[in-house]
């Protein structure tokens, strides 16, 4: 446990934490580094190239479904709001990890107060991924993550406006709310976070980290 995270992780009292899609497997143990199954489709990213850091890449759709996560990847999802975008999201990405066997914690983060203690949280129980949804969570990971760069983000619906290379997004015509007082787009839809389209946003982003494009926005 990293000591500066101890202290912060104790002032998280609201922040409920529930456990689904849950393998029994103890997270305190070691644990293999964890690789993709399966390969990126044409289209994904332009032959022989990586996109360059903050760069935003537009994949062709369906090219990222060959990609797979190993079982009982670890992921943590980070979800802050009860607005429709958020619901929908957080169900895409828990029926995700009920497809792909992953083995998914749950934080929710009670107040705007909290969410740093949560990321804070998040980052203590050592997942492979965390994984937020949820607006009001995009300026605290502005602030957290440039400091724990050995910890891999994926933001679904959102992005962060100066990511650093472990901060990936999945954003799309209509979401692409980036915080810092920038507030949201001005072409925000809430009606543009479909169920179909939501889906396509973590298993798009989790193909790109399991393969090293991160850092990057990936645009549905």
């Amino acid at each position: 446990m990293r000591p500066p995270l101890r202290a912060v992780a104790m002032l998280a009292a609201t922040v409920a934490l529930i456990t689904g899609c849950d393998s029994g497997d103890d997270w305190s143990q070691p644990h293999p580094e964890p690789a993709a199954i399966g390969t990126l489709g044409p289209g994904f990213v332009a032959p022989s190239t990586t996109p360059a850091p903050e760069a935003t890449i537009t994949p062709q759709p369906g090219s990222w479904d060959g990609v797979h996560p190993p079982k009982d990847y670890r992921v943590v999802l980070l979800t802050s709001g009860d607005d429709d975008p958020t619901k929908v999201l957080v169900t895409a990405v828990k029926e995700w990890a009920d497809d792909e066997h992953v083995d998914l914690r749950t934080i929710v983060v009670g107040t705007a107060h909290d969410a740093v203690s949560s990321i804070a949280k998040a980052m203590e129980m050592g997942p492979d991924l965390i994984v937020g949804a949820g607006n009001d969570l995009i300026d605290p990971l502005a602030l957290v993550t440039p400091s724990h760069l050995d910890e891999e983000f994926l933001v679904v619906g959102a992005e962060l406006a100066e990511p650093t290379h472990n901060v990936t997004a999945v954003d799309w015509d209509g979401a692409s709310f980036r915080g810092e007082g920038l507030g949201a787009s001005s072409t925000y839809d809430p009606k543009s976070f479909t169920a179909e389209r939501c889906a396509a946003a973590i298993r798009a982003g989790v193909a790109a980290v399991l393969n090293d494009l991160t850092g990057i926005v990936v645009w549905l």
